[in-house]
């Protein structure tokens, strides 16, 4: 399999780990148990874990001013005119601030000229002005609206003030705001900006690259610090709790944890069983947390103690397999539809069924400041994979009452084909 070189060469030193012997098979070390070693410092419980914050920078306010001037050429691209937001990852990205919603309309207008301006509740435009200066903001006009009126009569009032005729509205604001601005400007010239959207943030640039790719390897050093401590006898509660110290002890933050035992990875979901882990068993964890703003999600089913089953090895591989595919499918131009297809027709090759009957879910979305966003690997996107766009790689066999196997990391494309960041895991007995 081919690689890129930053594929080859890890950002975090993983040998250190398997030096102490967290990398190596048969995970399993004398360690206290989850009950006692849940009272301490997660930096105490972890020592051998670095703090990842110093290693890269977070996203700098310059940084989000050239976001803002090619979210507006994207718009002039596309004949439209202005793009709104609510609070929420978009807002974020484009300006580092951060506004709780309610049933009071605050949103960003970003239009094609490159300029920008806020809509907002009257009694709220000094909190605003105060809440954006202190987030690192970037300023700019306060369009207010008093409690009588709502917002979008002075909204579009301020966009027909600036010859706005095209607005585009992120995806994840609310009926009622889309509702209420097309009732003023009329439905035709308000559309939905999911198109812009994944043109906008689908496409990571090389520090979000950065960020990205050490968010996963902390992750990965973190299941691996985490699988010393596994046990017979834990839960898949157990393990989540670990999870979420050695999150902790690398800095991160947001941390969340799957962690399924046995036949309860059946649900790629889980159920609500509380399995305790024996001999023989998969255990499937499915992890991650955010560095600077930026996710991590990685997947790792392995066996702690004994041998599995010949139906579970064989699934293992079989996923393995089917990761492995989808990674050398991916290059630019290439529908995101087609990478799903390589992979269930290696599962299907394999016998594992046709269409979703072993392998339930999609391959994989798209991951940045949010763990799923656009772009997807599903069997109806017609995205095309541009270089700089990042999407988790996860085919699963489950069999329902048996087991479940899923194997996950994060692939980019790029303009010679793929990369991947961290490690592939290598076999069942470990999940490194």
């Amino acid at each position: 399999m081919s690689q890129s070189p930053d594929s080859r060469r890890s950002f975090l030193a993983f040998s250190a780990l398997a030096g102490a012997g967290a990398l190596a098979g048969g995970c399993r070390s004398a360690q206290p148990s989850a009950a006692s070693v849940s009272d301490a410092a997660p930096r105490d419980e972890f020592p051998e874990l670095p703090d990842l914050k110093p290693t890269v920078a977070p996203i700098a306010p310059e940084e989000r001013v050239a976001r803002r001037a090619r979210l507006a050429r994207i718009l002039a691209e596309r004949s439209l005119d202005a793009y709104l937001c609510e609070g929420g990852p978009t807002m974020s990205y484009l300006t580092g601030v951060a506004w709780g919603r309610s049933e009071r309309t605050f949103a960003l207008l970003v239009l094609a000229d490159g300029s920008h301006f806020w809509i907002c509740p009257a009694f709220e435009a000094e909190k605003a002005n105060l809440s954006v200066a202190k987030q690192g903001g970037p300023g700019g006009e306060i369009v207010t609206w008093d409690e009588h009126e709502y917002a979008f009569v002075p909204l579009a009032a301020a966009l027909r003030a600036r010859g706005v005729e095209r607005v585009a509205v992120d995806p994840q604001a609310r009926a009622f705001v889309l509702d209420g601005l097309r009732a003023e400007l009329g439905a035709e010239r308000v559309v939905l900006g999911r198109e812009p959207l994944v043109a906008l943030r689908g496409v990571k640039d090389a520090h979000e690259l950065q960020l990205l790719r050490v968010a996963s390897e902390g992750t990965q050093l973190a299941i691996a610090a985490v699988a010393q401590r596994v046990r017979l006898g834990m839960t898949g509660g157990d393990v989540s709790r670990l999870m979420a110290r050695a999150h902790a002890a690398l800095g991160m933050t947001s941390p969340w944890c799957l962690a399924l035992v046995g036949p309860a990875a059946a649900y790629p979901h889980g159920d609500n069983e509380a399995i305790a882990l024996g001999s023989g068993d998969f255990l499937l964890v499915d992890t991650g947390a955010s560095l600077h703003g930026y996710a991590s999600d990685t997947t790792r089913t392995w066996c702690v103690e004994g041998t599995p089953s010949q139906a579970r090895q064989a699934a293992w591989l079989a996923v393995l397999d089917a990761q492995r595919r989808a990674f050398e499918a991916i290059r630019p131009g290439v529908e995101c539809r087609e990478i799903d297809r390589v992979a269930r027709t290696a599962l299907e090759n394999a016998g594992y069924g046709s269409g979703y009957s072993k392998f339930t879910h999609r391959l994989g979305h798209g991951i940045g400041m949010e763990g799923h966003e656009d772009p997807y690997f599903d069997g109806g996107s017609r995205v095309q994979l541009l270089p700089g766009m990042t999407l988790s790689n996860e085919p699963g066999v489950y069999v329902y009452g048996e087991f479940g196997v899923r194997i996950e990391d994060i692939v980019a494309c790029t303009a010679e084909g793929a990369t991947h960041f961290g490690a592939w895991q290598r076999d069942w007995k470990s999940p490194a």
